[in-house]
């Protein structure tokens, strides 16, 4: 699912190849268990006949440390759908599943997801030529005082504050409008098809065990018949490994169900762009607001003339008149104003049509990832459940085999 491309994938091979448990005290002193995982990185260089590949560099990350470059990676590139992290806790749990963020089924499945997150922002043309991701894969010790040095927080916390604050654009890009009701849609779409996932599992589950109940009865009635005997004991032997094959299928299935996840978490990364957007385009339109009403000041004091009500004016009425020294300053300063609020608003300006031509880049790059990968992952899917059925039909005609030879 991943593209290669011209990007750092064509240099560096990386996978987090295990994890592991360990015991520590945290920042607050307090003693707490936790999980680490091991990335490996080598050249990707094509190997002679018979050559062996190069010993991999290796390092250990916490979970948490993935978040710090997401976090960075976020900020640093506002104007890019970031890939998300895998869940922190399992969600859409099925109930003979752990939702313990220590179990080793869900620490698993969170490696593969935390090595898939790691080839997505290697495959991107824009992020996998980031220095600081480069320093995080190579890096084991120095890597976080990098990253922290880049005051990257500050905007971070600044960028928070911004993006939590109420505002109304006037003028919204119809096309960032229609990517966010998509993204809502998407991400209500996935969640129902997640929930629906997780009420057949748990009855599929319960179907599939309930035959080893077929076993229990086959095997004892087995013990009571002599012509019988065989055929009722080797069908008993299908049923319970009918009963037994659920789990494996179960846990395939949750491959499956990571990667629809994957994309309900991407929905958040696409409503992140086009808030920024919103954000960008209410700057925009406050600094234009802001410039017109200055020139009407410039226009009144001008002409003498004030068009609403002002305090200033009822200031003049009652104290008489400013001189015309006063009125040449103000003036003076008012188109200082102006002239700088018609910089600021040709950079807003240009800023903002920077941000849209290169966010629609990584938009349009997005979509066709998207629409690639859920293809497939859907198609695996139905490929899989029609195995699992062919198993089924297998399993009875085993059992009727067996009940002819009776």
């Amino acid at each position: 699912m991943v593209e290669r491309g011209t990007t750092l994938l064509r240099k560096m091979e990386m996978n987090v190849t295990e994890s592991e448990k360990r015991t520590g005290k945290n920042t607050v002193n307090m003693q707490e268990t936790y999980t680490v995982y091991l990335i490996e990185t080598r050249p990707a260089e094509a190997l002679p006949e018979g050559g062996t590949p190069a010993t991999p560099d290796t390092l250990w990350r916490r979970y948490s440390e993935f978040e710090l470059l997401r976090t960075y990676l976020l900020v640093t590139y506002p104007y890019i759908i970031i890939p998300p992290l895998p869940e922190k806790r399992a969600e859409f749990v099925w109930h003979k599943m752990s939702a313990d963020n220590l179990d080793p089924d869900f620490v698993e499945r969170r490696r593969v997801g935390l090595e898939n997150f790691l080839l997505r922002v290697a495959s991107h043309p824009v992020l996998s030529n980031d220095k600081i991701f480069f320093l995080f894969l190579t890096e084991e010790k120095e890597w976080r005082e990098v990253v922290l040095e880049t005051g990257f927080q500050d905007k971070f916390d600044s960028r928070l504050k911004s993006l939590s604050a109420m505002f109304r654009v006037k003028n919204p890009d119809k096309r960032f409008t229609a990517l966010k009701l998509y993204s809502d849609e998407l991400n209500s779409l996935i969640s129902q098809l997640l929930r629906v996932r997780v009420k057949v599992a748990d009855r599929l589950y319960g179907v599939y065990k309930v035959h080893g109940n077929y076993g229990r009865v086959f095997s004892e009635w087995s013990a009571i018949e002599k012509e019988m005997g065989d055929g009722l004991q080797s069908a008993g032997h299908h049923m319970d490994t009918y009963a037994a094959s659920i789990d494996d299928i179960l846990e395939e299935e949750e491959h499956y169900a990571d990667q629809l996840k994957e994309y309900l978490f991407y929905t958040d990364a696409v409503r992140s762009v086009c808030r920024k957007h919103e954000l960008m385009q209410y700057e925009l339109e406050m600094v234009a607001q802001d410039l017109v009403q200055k020139k009407q000041q410039k226009e009144e004091l001008a002409t003498g003339t004030v068009r609403v009500f002002s305090l200033k004016g009822m200031t003049s009425k009652l104290f008489g008149q400013e001189s015309q020294e006063q009125r040449e300053s103000r003036l003076a300063a008012l188109e200082q104003s102006i002239r700088e609020g018609e910089e600021t608003l040709k950079e807003k300006n240009t800023e903002c049509q920077e941000f849209v031509r290169t966010a629609w880049e990584d938009i349009e790059r997005f979509k066709e990832q998207k629409d690639r990968d859920l293809r497939e992952a859907l198609i695996s899917y139905a490929i899989m459940q029609i195995s699992m059925c062919k198993k089924g039909i297998q399993v009875w005609s085993n059992a009727k085999e067996c009940f002819n030879k009776m």
